[in-house]
């Protein structure tokens, strides 16, 4: 069967083309603004793909899968319409063709997602259960964001984004999850939700799906998750106990039912995301003991407070922070770590719900621990951000930002975007 992929550089899409080819499938793909890792992901899987939508570029195929950025307008979708190919969403072919016969263990959340979703798909297979996963990150552990294998036991980020143009509900409403964590609960994604509310309804949704053998497992005290639990709950539940986080020497440890998990990575998160793909991995019978052991060798998810570059007196780090409580808890986890060095945060506000001045207040707040700030003013807001932050840390164009950066001797360089950020990475490192 030929798929042809539009959209499929996105961090859902690119992973099912991987998984589609595994199955034996032909794949090819559309996409515009296209850029590592996914790009360079498809190139090394020699997956070919076209950049923009031009419906020259469209071949002949047995199924389109349209992806969740593309609506009514678009070129390509016109056509799929107009001659009435058939055509399908990523998440539900995926539930049609992979999922049905899996024991599913979904991660979902506000954030955390692909570093949990990681970390569980690492204690599988450190176990020997040898998982399926699909992933919206390049796992260092595995160097792919996804693959198929002959294991009862899949994988999968559980995004609450929703599905395509014609299916408005959640993505994660396909999968059916037999193992489920929620691993927090914020508003996000203003530009298709207008409440917490809306979010929360689409959770429940996802709850229903769980079988009564199932298991969700959530932490203590979040009010968000409370509230959509309150509305039914048909499978078992496991709420995650708070754990004291020590600072060592490589990182931080915890202690986890009589075993220790002492590993590189830094941050209160950190080791929630940690907690829930232990008591995950527990579900389908994985010990304590091996799933510590295993976390305590994982290395991590590309752009995920990645250092890119590091010198005697500068580290450059880039991480996928796309909300104020992301980019709080990372700049607090490097606090934590490098003390009183200099932090630079570098950011680039382009989610839409970033973009909406939603949680304008929040981002200032969760930038605290950063002793310069430098962020790219972006265009089309619906909020004065000058009025929040002062005109030198405001600037027009990375190239600016990089000026700036180079009059800063010293100090831990974060990047924080969830895009490309007009390549700031390799203009950088050249000019360090």
């Amino acid at each position: 069967m030929h798929l042809h992929i539009l959209g499929i550089a996105g961090t859902f899409m690119g992973s099912l083309a991987l998984i589609a080819k595994q199955l034996g499938h032909q794949v090819s793909g559309q996409d515009q603004g296209v850029y590592p890792p996914m790009s360079t992901q498809l190139d090394q899987q020699n997956i070919n793909y076209a950049q923009g939508y031009e419906i020259a570029d469209m071949p002949e195929a047995d199924i389109y899968i349209i992806g969740n950025a593309l609506s009514r307008g678009n070129a390509c979708v016109e056509e799929i319409l107009k001659k009435q190919y058939a055509y399908a969403s990523g998440a539900q072919w995926l539930s049609e063709h992979v999922l049905r016969d899996k024991w599913v263990l979904a991660i979902s959340g506000t954030h955390g997602k692909t570093t949990t979703a990681s970390m569980l798909a690492w204690i599988l297979d450190y176990a020997g259960y040898n998982p399926s996963f699909l992933i919206g990150g390049v796992v260092e552990d595995f160097g792919v964001s996804s693959r198929l294998t002959d294991s009862n036991f899949f994988v999968i980020e559980a995004d609450e984004y929703d599905t395509a143009f014609f299916d408005k509900r959640s993505k994660f409403v396909h999968y059916h999850p037999k193992t489920l964590v929620i691993n927090n609960l914020e508003f996000d994604h203003a530009d298709i939700f207008d409440s917490l509310k809306d979010i929360q309804k689409q959770f429940h949704h996802l709850i229903r799906t769980v079988p009564n053998d199932g298991l969700i497992i959530r932490p203590a005290n979040n009010q968000a998750i409370d509230e959509v639990l309150k509305q039914g709950l048909w499978s078992g539940e496991k709420v995650l106990a708070t754990q004291t986080l020590k600072t060592t020497d490589i990182g931080t440890s915890f202690d986890v039912e009589g075993a220790r998990v002492n590993w590189h990575l830094l941050g209160e998160h950190n080791m929630q995301n940690g907690l829930s793909a232990i008591y995950a991995a527990h579900h389908v019978g994985v010990p304590f003991d091996v799933a510590c052991e295993a976390l305590n060798h994982f290395k991590g998810v590309k752009r995920r407070l990645e250092v890119k570059y590091q010198t005697q007196d500068i580290t450059l780090y880039d991480d996928f922070a796309h909300h104020p409580s992301a980019i709080q808890t990372t700049l607090s986890g490097l606090r934590d770590k490098v003390g009183d060095e200099t932090i630079v945060a570098i950011l680039e506000l382009r989610s839409n719900t970033m973009k909406s001045g939603i949680h304008q207040q929040s981002l200032v707040d969760a930038l605290i621990q950063a002793d310069q700030v430098l962020i790219l003013r972006p265009s089309n807001t619906d909020w004065n951000i000058d009025a929040l932050f002062n005109k030198h840390e405001l600037f027009n164009s990375a190239d600016e930002i990089i000026s700036a950066l180079s009059h800063i001797p010293k100090g831990h360089f974060v990047v924080m975007s969830n895009g490309g950020f007009d390549d700031i990475f390799n203009k950088l490192i050249k000019n360090l």
